[in-house]
């Protein structure tokens, strides 16, 4: 049999009418021949809501005696017997009474559907667990009951059930919610127009989250790589330049607009050396991004137009915002520009924003700093202007009857030679020198159509045009190799200015370290080796990438640091410049390391100096709170020993009780200060095995009164797998607690229930409670919660349960109880055997 499917009708705010919904969804089911019944359906005195319940089955309720009153809750047996196709559950979020079968009626549901039924169910979005702490802060009340997020997310259908909040107050007004003794107080509390807004707006952008989810699910199983405009994505082009602030900016302003909106800041890097933007800008405006609430991505591309739209087209974006180029007038004869490409190349399913800045036209500064190479193109370009241009202008000026004379003609071949330097170098500018020189003479220079030259003018204008064009272009590839130099040097100062600073700081992580060499030198992947010696074998001190390596031996490039340690770059080989900056990032790699096992070492110290205050405080709960029962029992004894009274035997019984009550007390306080002393010295060694929780929670229950505590054990639970005598002190130990707290009268519920791989014991008093800021303390050794008197314990009690907890593989947390109390929550790991089995055994005392 398979799992049933679950929906689930989402609410914006209580009263919207998802119950009513629930209910029309069910006739339909019914007409279509659906087995359907009603399993808990609460129509809170709503006329319309009642009718509704008109010709469908319902399943009786179990009823449930708690502190002298009946209460009525969904009979899971019942409808587990019953085995229909369809259940109604109502109130997915509602904590059922004390002594039921499950704390919450979605671990009710979570056994319809794990015995193949169907379940349509309601909640109302304040009632999701994460949602809490904002339903707080927005409408003043917190929500006692809730569902965590992931049993609404794994439902197979989740429906909105909004409404207006001027139509739900209409329809409060009108009494179809509450009775018209609570409207009043309502409308002017919780159901107040700005709350209801919020709540409304909360309800969608969840939902909305979950139809992202589903709808990247699909499009990556369908492989589709056109956008669709469910959801705005706003991709930001960034440059590394100062403008890439004023670009985040206005994109956050343009996202702000739609409620959802993504920002996602993407930098283009050439992967031919150096990133071109200064890394402490990139730092700044990855800083903005993540403040503003989006996101920041390094993305390694040679043609920037094309990788930014297969980005934007990867994630799905809408929008992509660029800045306005900072290019002069006359560098558009080189291209279009990357703003132009991207707005003719994006299609219909893009929008582009052209946004103005301060930088605009203003230029670029210096170049990229990629090292001397020029890149392909350009050599590419040079070569193209320095051999077919010259022949081309020779063809031109062939054509023109009265040309411009030998003159203009030298400068216009010697204008070409200067622009093959500027693009190619030297090369390109050399070959267009001796192409020029030769065309010159055979075209230009009497005799034409001949290399012979007769007048030694015209000789000495061809042998000053060659040596002008060789001086030129030696001038410009210099200067352009200088100025690529400065370019990389600058980019080197900047990089290592930001390790010193970070240095200093303390910030980087080593981590994000190798990252960050890893997107600077365009690698695959990077990680730091170390050894314990020149024969010991390499270890992996961090790695970033894809298959890190595991020998310097096998890198592309790698870093010596000392003598046992070495930075392994995979990817492609650096040339020798840029290995300078790499020494600098691998000296910083040591260094973080370094202070990284600095860090470990003295958080061990914070350890040791944390057993000292332990310890401290035992010799202080030895010379206090231990002569308490130490006092008693030699007042007992010296009182029995005394010849000068005769006592009665009534007398002699009581004081060897308060003896025995000394003695015990005594016993469990040492008992409690070994146990955390064992704790503290991590020498708590736990015996997994697998064992019934029944075989061993009641031995836990042996030091409390038989009448203070009912015990609800299901014999049909799963397995835990637990060392069962850490478990038995673990329990004991918070029931103690319980039943210290809990008032004259009340008893204390010990329940245990399954709930997928993990099985939880519940120990719920109706003592004091506490608050939420103090419920992590309470966990503190040595902490007494109010003002428990001296004799009341040493404060380890809770400590230690915890302690031995979570030695065992569980988890201790407390709640608050539904009606005032604590209820402490002790999460167990079910063994991988015997499966639970539905049962529905009654409460019991212990006996």
């Amino acid at each position: 049999m398979g799992r049933g499917k679950l929906r689930i009708y989402l609410g914006a705010a209580p009263g919207v009418g998802k119950t009513y919904a629930m209910l029309s969804e069910a006739h339909r089911r019914t007409e279509r021949g659906t087995d359907c019944v009603v399993a808990f359906v609460e129509h809170h005195d709503r006329s319309r809501t009642e009718v509704m319940l008109h010709g469908l089955e319902q399943v009786s309720r179990t009823e449930i005696e708690y502190r002298g009153a009946r209460f009525t809750e969904m009979d899971t047996d019942a409808v587990l017997s019953r085995a229909p196709e369809v259940a109604l559950v109502d109130e997915l979020a509602h904590t059922n009474v004390p002594g039921s079968r499950n704390a919450k009626r979605w671990q009710d549901v979570e056994e319809l559907l794990a015995a193949g039924i169907d379940v349509v169910s309601t909640v109302n979005i304040q009632h999701l667990e994460s949602l809490g702490d904002v339903v707080e802060s927005i409408t003043g009340v917190r929500q006692q009951e809730t569902v965590p997020d992931e049993v609404v997310r794994r439902a197979a259908q989740i429906e909105l059930v909004d409404m207006s909040p001027q139509a739900l107050r209409r329809r409060m007004a009108h009494g179809n919610i509450y009775k018209s003794d609570k409207v009043d107080a309502a409308l002017s509390n919780y159901f107040r127009p700005g709350n209801l807004t919020a709540l409304r707006e909360l309800a969608l952008l969840w939902v909305a989250d979950r139809a992202d989810e589903y709808l990247q699910q699909y499009r990556g199983e369908h492989n589709i790589r056109t956008t669709w405009q469910a959801r705005e994505r706003i991709v930001v082009g960034l440059t590394g330049g100062p403008e890439g602030r004023t670009l985040i900016r206005r994109a956050s302003r343009m996202a702000a607009k739609g409620s959802g909106s993504e920002i996602l800041a993407v930098y283009i890097a050439r992967s031919d050396g150096l990133t071109a933007a200064s890394p402490k800008e990139l730092a700044l405006q990855r800083t903005l991004v993540e403040d503003l609430g989006g996101t920041f991505h390094h993305v390694i591309g040679d043609d920037i137009p094309a990788a930014l739209l297969d980005f934007a087209r990867g994630v799905n974006a809408t929008q992509i915002a660029l800045g306005s180029s900072r290019r002069r007038s006359w560098q558009y004869v080189f291209g279009p520009g990357v703003g132009v490409t991207v707005a003719r190349e994006s299609g219909p399913d893009l929008d582009v924003h052209i946004v103005t800045h301060d930088e605009v036209a203003k230029g670029r500064g210096l170049p990229v700093a990629r090292g001397a190479r020029l890149g392909r193109s350009r050599i590419v370009a040079g070569w193209l202007v320095g051999v077919a241009g010259p022949a081309l202008l020779a063809l031109i000026l062939t054509g023109i009857d009265d040309g411009p004379g030998l003159a203009n003609d030298v400068l216009l071949f010697l204008s070409l030679t200067v622009g093959a330097a500027l693009l190619g170098g030297l090369l390109p500018s050399l070959a267009s020198a001796a192409a020029g020189s030769l065309l010159l003479n055979f075209y230009f220079t009497p005799p034409t159509r001949t290399l012979t030259v007769s007048d030694p003018a015209n000789i000495v204008a061809i042998v000053v045009f060659f040596a002008v064009a060789l001086s030129v272009a030696s001038v410009v590839d210099l200067a352009a190799r200088r100025t690529h130099q400065a370019a990389r040097l600058r980019a080197e100062s900047e990089i290592l200015s930001f390790l010193a600073g970070s240095v200093l700081r303390g910030e980087t992580t080593l981590d994000a370290l190798l990252e960050r060499v890893r997107e600077t030198f365009a690698m695959d992947s990077v990680a730091l080796l170390e050894r314990a010696g020149d024969m010991e074998p390499w270890t992996c001190a961090g790695s970033v990438g894809p298959a890190p390596l595991a020998r310097p031996e096998e890198a592309d490039v790698d870093m010596p640091v000392g003598d046992h340690m070495a930075l392994a770059l995979s990817g492609r080989v650096l040339p020798a410049e840029d290995r300078r900056v790499l020494s600098a990032f691998a000296a910083q790699a040591a260094v973080v390391l370094d202070r990284q096992r600095l860090k470990s070492e003295a958080d061990q110290a914070r350890t040791l100096a944390e057993g000292n205050r332990i310890r401290t405080a035992l010799l202080a709960a030895v010379s206090h709170d231990l002569r308490t029962p130490l006092a008693a029992i030699k007042a007992a004894v010296s009182s029995l020993r005394s010849d000068d009274v005769a006592w009665s035997e009534e007398d002699r019984a009581e004081l060897l009780e308060g003896i025995e009550h000394g003695s015990d007390r005594l016993d469990h306080l040492v008992g409690n200060l070994l146990d955390m002393s064992r704790l503290q010295t991590g020498t708590v060694t736990p015996l997994i095995r697998e064992i019934d929780l029944d075989e061993v929670v009641p031995m836990a229950l042996g030091g409390v009164p038989e009448a203070e505590v009912v015990l609800d054990v299901p014999e049909s639970l799963p397995m835990v797998a637990v060392d069962p005598g850490l478990l038995e002190r673990a329990v004991a130990n918070v029931v103690e607690n319980a039943v210290k707290y809990s008032p004259p009268g009340q008893h204390v519920l010990v329940a245990a229930s399954a709930l997928g791989e993990r099985v939880e014991v519940r120990v719920v008093d109706r003592g004091p409670g506490v608050p939420d800021e103090a419920k992590d303390r309470i966990f503190a050794p040595f902490q007494r919660y109010g003002d428990a008197p001296r004799g009341a314990g040493v404060g380890l009690g809770l400590a230690v349960a915890r302690g031995f907890t979570e030695a065992i593989g569980g988890t201790l947390n407390a709640e608050d109880t539904p009606g005032g109390g604590l209820t402490m929550v002790l999460t167990l790991r079910a063994a991988a055997g015997r499966p639970p089995v539905p049962a529905d055994p009654p409460a019991r005392a212990i006996t």
